[in-house]
């Protein structure tokens, strides 16, 4: 591995080993515990003078060969016109500024500098691999980034960073959990990169919770377009004589699609085997247009952040998109991505009814959130609350303050929930193997 460029994955967070990231975090928590000059932050950033608008901002890549998110920003403006058709907040338009990240490092430090010009409160509800281009604007700003999409170590670690979910960590501690029970030998497919290479820590450490053996590591071109010897290695792997059958677990994001088609060819020549993987890898219209009941994801174990699309706890959501965005295709509810930024704009919203008539800054949205407000956001995620330490500031996330995930299954060609209750991955995740 010496030498090799600091590779980013399409969908896998840029996770980086817990002695660095402790030092990074545990310092910045200490330089910046106050948010003072001394950080490099300017304080009291405006989103707009007296009674004008409250401007925030909402980034994704858009039209772009890697991961597209087209629906966050698409979202984030139909909340803003929902909010406002209903009299606004305390009288006061919600603007939302919207940015093509195009899954760049430099288009992502352009959108924090446009955050910054636009005087924007708060950046919500966005998708970026590149925290190390947009973090240091935002954190010079004194700007919070609330609900980003969880793909990077620093919305773990910043303390300008509220994370709505645990991020790649919990969905594979939790996948690596559910799976002991029921799988034989497991293979993990990943991306060949330094961010892959923190993958299967977080899976055996849900193996390890449950008394599983650690995965066969199987490693893959992040930029591949065939996955033939990946596909043999993996279920010679998982098929290992045992009285359980194997498992093959691809954590390949937009590529788990390509992987799938090589695996569905080759399975028929080895023993029995099941899949797993984790959402943003796989949804519903991925599902579909891979045969859903008669596809190769039948029977599949998916751990999520959230409850599935068809849970009435969207019903807020729904609503939203019903009356502002009906004919918009690229809003999904059904997409991580999309509910991500729900739960953000929900976090933004209790923090400005907390200041009420008061003024709005950046400076005074990080206070409210920092001064141990309170979230409900309806049961979509245990009740939110951020501190600068917090129980896995051990393993290098001191922002990481919700570990639940939730486990579904594709029955009968559809994603539904496999239990009723999320499952907290804290204990799991304090057990990596770091």
């Amino acid at each position: 591995m010496t030498g090799r460029r600091r590779n980013h994955s399409t969908f896998l967070p840029t996770l980086t080993r817990p002695v660095r990231a402790g030092i990074r975090s545990a310092g910045a928590l200490v330089a910046c515990a106050s948010l003072a000059v001394g950080c490099g932050i300017i304080p009291d950033v405006t989103g707009g003078d007296g009674d004008g608008p409250i401007v925030v901002m909402t980034w994704a890549p858009q039209d772009t060969n890697l991961t597209n998110k087209p629906g966050m920003p698409a979202f984030a403006r139909a909340y803003a016109r929902w909010v406002n058709s209903h009299g606004g907040i305390d009288g006061r338009k919600l603007h939302v500024a919207s940015c093509n990240e195009r899954n760049d490092s430099v288009s992502a430090a352009k959108c924090a500098r446009r955050a910054v010009k636009e005087n924007a409160v708060a950046v919500v509800g966005s998708y970026s691999q590149h925290a190390n281009s947009f973090f240091p604007i935002l954190e010079s700003a004194g700007i919070p980034y609330i609900g980003g999409y969880g793909i990077t170590d620093d919305e773990f670690t910043s303390p300008l960073s509220y994370p709505v979910n645990g991020g790649q960590p919990a969905l594979l501690a939790g996948l690596g959990q559910e799976l002991a029970e029921d799988c034989g030998p497991v293979s993990l497919v990943r991306p060949d990169t330094i961010a892959g290479d923190e993958l299967p820590v977080m899976l055996n450490a849900g193996l390890k919770a449950r008394g599983h053996a650690n995965a066969a590591d199987v490693r893959a071109a992040e930029d591949a377009t065939e996955f033939s010897r990946q596909t043999r290695d993996s279920l010679g792997g998982a098929a290992g004589a045992t009285e359980r059958p194997g498992c093959v677990v691809p954590a390949l994001g937009d590529r788990t699609g390509t992987f799938m088609d090589s695996f569905r060819r080759a399975r028929e020549e080895y023993p029995e085997v099941r899949t797993g993987t984790v959402l943003g890898s796989v949804d519903q219209t991925v599902i579909d247009a891979s045969g859903g009941r008669s596809g190769p994801y039948e029977g599949s174990y998916i751990t999520g952040w959230y409850p599935v699309e068809s849970d009435p706890r969207w019903d807020g959501m729904k609503k939203v998109i019903r009356e502002q965005a009906f004919t918009d295709t690229r809003i999904d509810p059904a997409d991580a991505g999309v509910q991500t930024t729900w739960i953000a704009y929900t976090v933004l919203r209790a923090a400005l009814d907390r200041i009420g008539g008061g003024e709005v800054t950046s400076d005074t949205v990080r206070r409210t959130l920092d001064d141990g407000l309170k979230i409900d956001t309806g049961g979509l995620t245990p009740t939110l609350r951020w501190k600068f330490q917090d129980r896995l500031a051990a393993i290098g996330y001191p922002r990481l303050v919700n570990t639940d995930v939730t486990l579904q299954v594709v029955r009968d060609g559809r994603l539904v929930a496999a239990r009723k209750d999320f499952l907290d991955m804290t204990e799991a995740l304090q057990g990596a193997d770091v």
